[in-house]
């Protein structure tokens, strides 16, 4: 196959690229100096050494070896909290909002109405059971488990998302609040391009799912 087609076909299966935006980005690095191909293509090849996915939240993160990430060994955020968001992406966004402190879980998507879609429905169980109160593996030395955020983003998909979340943790509900993020969030918006204030009220108005 040509070069400069096998590539473009690789950038376009990029989430947002399309095919024209593909070819673009070919061309542009045929005409970059060779030593910045060079720094890119050294980068791409590093990134599963350099950075790990936390087994705790499940989000990349980098300059350790360690398994869990500084957002989950920090024992200043609330155990009693957990987060749950699409992509990391939307976790950052959070986090720049500067008003959530509790903890975090990463679905790795969302679910469309077609049925298409992958998210980490195992995990998350595993997450939520640990931190029950009455679960056998819970740590008494932190506080247990008591609301669920779900912070998806306001589109049909979110939507759809969230209500398979819903069904996965019914069997908790006497023991766990589950809530949606409030007014703040404009319909059809993703989480990720949201700005801080918007973010902030959203959590801040957040009600009871």
């Amino acid at each position: 196959m040509d070069r400069i087609e096998e590539l473009a076909q690789a950038l376009a299966r990029f989430p947002g690229i399309g095919p024209r935006q593909a070819k673009r980005f070919v061309f542009y690095l045929l005409s970059a100096p060779a030593v910045d191909r060079a720094k890119l293509s050294e980068l791409i090849a590093s990134l599963g050494k350099q950075v790990h996915q936390c087994t705790e939240c499940m989000r990349f993160f980098n300059g350790t070896t360690k398994a869990i990430c500084n957002y989950c060994v920090d024992q200043t955020r609330d155990d009693a909290q957990l987060m749950i968001v699409e992509k990391d992406q939307d976790l950052a966004a959070v986090e720049r909002a500067g008003t959530y402190r509790g903890r975090y879980f990463v679905l790795g998507g969302v679910l469309t109405l077609t049925g298409k879609g992958v998210i980490r429905e195992k995990e998350l169980l595993k997450a939520v059971e640990k931190r029950l109160p009455d679960s056998d593996g819970h740590d008494v030395s932190t506080k247990p488990l008591l609301e669920v955020v779900l912070a998806l983003s306001a589109t049909s998909e979110g939507e759809h998302t969230a209500d398979r979340v819903r069904e996965l943790l019914a069997p908790y509900r006497n023991n766990l609040k589950i809530s949606i993020l409030g007014r703040g969030l404009a319909t059809g918006s993703e989480l990720e391009y949201s700005d801080a204030e918007t973010l902030r009220a959203a959590l801040s108005n957040r009600k009871e799912a």
